[in-house]
């Protein structure tokens, strides 16, 4: 039985209930997770109090300046759930190569991939921050440490995904494939409780998130679609508002709950990143899971998010993520067809 209010741990073992083949362990790795983001979020909380504000002087494998706090919570992700069995190999946007299950733990059936904390550049302002994660079964044979092969599947294949945002409250969204709950985790006695049953995003929203400091960057169609959104709507009688906080998961939660697009177009601001910002695997492929059994829809433009064939862990993709209809439309603009 759901119902509001119920711990985190219990809503897991419910959903298990419906899958006669459960054996725990995926429940067991939940567990693991959320101790894990548990202690970040107290952690977060204090960091003005604690000496992990700042950068630690170290550059990450996507060439970006280490906050403490990031190493912090990629420190506490990676070691909180090494340990439990129910991994056999993890990756993190931290990191530039997989990470190993040490010798010696047992190596378990799912895979884990995770952003530790989207928004770092966010932390020393006190803006929303947040940790996102995808879950995988693992491709490979038992019993053996997991592979490259076991991390690098498409975002249909996922078996669950979610993410945390550490604002004015702690809350946890995830989604098995079975719509999706969202948890607030109450201090007091430091367990999430579930406050949102069943998520639903409008099939259209009122505002679009982006960041149009990049504008002059993008293609002439990403541009002509933003102008549109400011336009009067003949179906509404308005123009679209800009919602912009600039912290991935704390925008894409907006919208999660009150309809929209979030939106990091590819541009050619750095050679580097023709392709975008955003990570296909830690932050995209998760993101568009949750969407889309929301009843939204994610796109790079030119087609769905969760069908693109990974080619390496650290792959960058456009994204246009929310309302179903907003992205619809995005797609329409960016493909020339409007």
């Amino acid at each position: 039985m759901i119902f509001p209010g119920m711990t985190l741990n219990r809503h897991i073992i419910e959903i298990q209930r419906q899958h006669q083949s459960a054996t725990g362990e995926f429940s067991g790795l939940l567990s693991d997770l959320g101790f894990a983001v548990k202690t970040i979020s107290y952690h977060v909380n204090k960091a003005g109090l604690s000496g992990i504000l700042g950068l630690t002087g170290k550059t990450n494998v996507q060439g970006e300046e280490v906050q403490k706090l990031d190493e912090y919570a990629n420190e506490t992700l990676t070691h909180a759930m090494e340990a439990g069995g129910h991994l056999c190999v993890m990756a993190s946007e931290e990191s530039k190569d997989p990470i190993a299950i040490p010798d010696g733990y047992p190596k378990g059936k799912y895979v884990l991939l995770f952003d530790p904390l989207d928004g770092s550049s966010n932390i020393d302002v006190n803006v929303s921050i947040g940790t996102i994660f995808a879950i995988y079964r693992r491709r490979s044979p038992d019993g053996k440490p997991g592979t490259l092969e076991d991390l690098l599947q498409k975002g249909r294949d996922l078996a669950c995904a979610g993410y945390v945002v550490y604002g004015s409250s702690t809350m946890l969204v995830y989604t098995t494939g079975r719509g999706v709950a969202g948890f607030t985790l109450d201090p007091g006695i430091g367990e999430f409780l579930l406050s949102h049953e069943t998520i639903r995003v409008p099939e259209r929203g009122k505002t679009y998130s982006v960041n149009e400091g990049n504008s002059r960057f993008w293609h002439e169609n990403v541009r002509r679609f933003v102008d549109h959104l400011k336009q009067e709507d003949k179906g509404t009688g308005r123009p679209y508002s800009s919602r912009y906080i600039g912290s991935l998961v704390a925008d894409f939660h907006r919208n999660l709950l009150t309809g929209g697009i979030f939106m990091y177009p590819a541009d050619h601001k750095d050679p580097a990143k023709p392709k975008g910002k955003l990570r296909l695997m830690y932050e995209a492929n998760p993101l568009a899971f949750i969407v889309e059994q929301a009843g939204g829809y994610a796109s790079t433009g030119e087609g769905a998010i969760l069908d693109l064939e990974p080619k390496e862990l650290h792959q960058r993709v456009p994204l246009y993520i929310g309302s179903r209809e907003d992205v619809r439309l995005a797609e329409r603009f960016v493909r020339g067809e409007m």
